[in-house]
């Protein structure tokens, strides 16, 4: 079980402060979502019909709470530090113990905040608080094969790819297939690319 310090948890990376959502947040997070619909939702399981409302985010930070408390999640906000802008999110998800020892990273971004490194600095941080700090040994991720974006920046991000796993995840909807990536702890790979 992972053990939560005593004051407010959070990792602090050069541009970022990655921090646990609160009910607070509720206005500038659905602000964000709601501007970067058309970009998410391609890449996304279906939006619940109260996904942007006050209530559907109240179940978020419960459930984040929760979460944090048994040690199954560890899901952030990514906050800009110079001021205080939310530009996305990252969950070290599925927390898995015993032999295992692994996790699942998922991730987005606000449309006007892509593309400028944020993200993989978020990665970078969760994954080495992971390591370090929760003792795990393996970090898992997958993507969409034609989201491009994400692949490059899981692979940037030290993951490497491993493989293709068939109807994955619902996403926008139907099943799709995902490809896979991890990070390794002590890895010891040579560099993988997809086929």
């Amino acid at each position: 079980m992972m053990l939560l310090p005593r004051r407010k948890f959070r990792i602090e990376t050069e541009r970022l402060t990655l921090r646990p959502p609160v009910l607070g947040d509720f206005r500038i997070w659905s602000t964000l979502r709601r501007g970067s619909a058309d970009f998410l939702i391609p890449w996304e399981p279906i939006w619940s019909a109260d996904h942007l409302a006050r209530k559907g985010f109240s179940n978020r930070v419960y459930w984040a709470q929760r979460a944090l408390r048994d040690g199954t999640a560890l899901p952030l906000f990514l906050v800009r530090r110079e001021d205080k802008e939310m530009v996305g999110a990252i969950t070290l998800d599925n927390i898995r113990r015993g032999p295992a020892q692994a996790g699942t990273l998922g991730y987005w971004v606000g449309e006007s905040f892509a593309r400028q490194g944020y993200m993989r600095e978020a990665i970078e941080a969760v994954t080495h608080h992971a390591f370090e700090r929760m003792d795990l040994s393996r970090i898992e991720a997958a993507c969409l094969p034609e989201n491009a974006a994400s692949r490059a920046l899981l692979e940037k991000s030290g993951f490497k790819y491993e493989g293709v796993a068939q109807s994955y995840l619902q996403i926008n909807g139907r099943w799709r297939t995902h490809v896979l990536y991890a990070a390794l702890r002590a890895d010891r790979r040579g560099r993988t690319t997809a086929g």
